[in-house]
């Protein structure tokens, strides 16, 4: 799928999955915003909660599920030309199993792309996607561009969910070239308000990392995430873009600013011992999100400048420090007493080596 320029089409009516949920919804009430848009239809098949639908103000919320050939009917109905799918799920919901996950997450998608295939006035479309696409193994590269692919198949489920998405997107590019279709690989989310499970491990007082490897973390905040998908929603010409905050964190100045206590053990007892550890969080955790914590992922966000127009507000430390703010972590350690302990270490190092000379 090309990457081109920005299109010029100015959407008047705009479509929103997922908007009971803290993304569709944040995007929905920035769009709601917007004097320039006509009508916003917010879609999902449960209601918002009675704070989302203030924030989300003039937009129309619509029950409907996307897995079904009726959402053709709003589309069509409401004249839509901006579609934007926020609607995925990255792990099952609660006491569901693993299908359940993937019916929602590619068979909703399949659907929907279906219909915007079909229905004459959609203009643009943009996807949520994952940098999770990229897997995570010793064989990566630094930072990896939007044309690359993961260097070992990922094994998780979301990422799986992922690329089939994505392959949805491009199919949608190909058989209607004059819709806009752009899919935004995010970076792992962090913020105040939703956290991806990946990084709350840190709430545990000793924190186990992988003997020998300090992954490299490149990160989002929550309210970048959002910002990405409505300002693609007004200006995306089609293409993917890598969405991640400038810099990166290693795991363990990430343990450090968190005032957690590192413990590096073998990757075996990582998987193993470190989930008794960590109790039901880490417990919980996906393969891909343990070869997370192994390898990190770098992205390439250069086209996201140039090409989307898109700058995020948070770099990666500021959105992990806003995240741990939010989180109300009591420190184990302060990392102010880190910083001062090391510095007059340095310094004490540096004084002997200076003697000696």
């Amino acid at each position: 799928m090309g990457s081109d320029a920005r299109d010029g089409h100015t959407p008047k009516v705009v479509l929103v999955t997922g908007a009971s949920h803290f993304f569709g919804g944040s995007v929905v009430a920035r769009l709601a915003q917007d004097p320039g848009i006509e009508r916003i239809l917010a879609v999902d098949t449960m209601t918002p909660s009675r704070e989302l639908s203030r924030r989300m103000g003039r937009a129309e919320f619509v029950r409907a599920d996307i897995r079904n050939p009726l959402i053709r009917k709003v589309i069509d109905g409401g004249a839509v030309d901006t579609v934007v799918h926020a609607a995925v799920l990255a792990k099952p919901p609660t006491g569901a199993a693993r299908a359940v996950m993937k019916d929602l997450n590619v068979l909703g998608a399949m659907q929907l792309l279906a219909v915007c295939q079909k229905a004459p006035t959609v203009r643009r479309v943009v996807v949520r996607s994952s940098s999770a696409v990229y897997g995570c193994s010793a064989k990566d590269p630094a930072k990896f561009t939007e044309e690359m692919s993961a260097r070992v198949p990922p094994r998780g489920e979301f990422a799986r969910d992922m690329i089939d998405i994505e392959g949805f997107v491009r199919g949608l590019a190909r058989r209607r070239p004059d819709i806009a279709a752009s899919i935004l690989r995010l970076a792992p989310i962090v913020g105040p308000r939703l956290a991806s499970r990946g990084v709350q491990y840190l709430r545990s007082p000793i924190t186990p990392t992988v003997f020998g490897r300090d992954a490299r973390m490149q990160l989002l905040h929550e309210e970048d995430a959002v910002a990405a998908l409505a300002h693609s929603a007004l200006t995306a010409g089609g293409g993917t873009y890598n969405i991640a905050g400038d810099g990166a964190l290693a795991l363990s100045q990430a343990v450090r600013r968190a005032g957690r206590i590192e413990l590096p053990v073998p990757f075996a007892l990582f998987r193993t011992a470190g989930r008794v550890l960590m109790g039901p969080v880490m417990r919980q955790f996906s393969g891909e999100q343990l070869d997370y914590f192994h390898f990190g992922c770098g992205l390439d966000t250069t086209r996201m400048r140039t090409e989307l127009g898109f700058v995020p507000r948070w770099t990666t430390v500021q959105a992990f420090d806003d995240f741990i703010g939010g989180a109300a972590l009591r420190p184990v350690v302060d990392p102010a007493w880190i910083d001062v302990a090391e510095n007059k270490l340095l310094g004490l190092l540096g004084a002997g080596t200076g003697a000696q000379q």
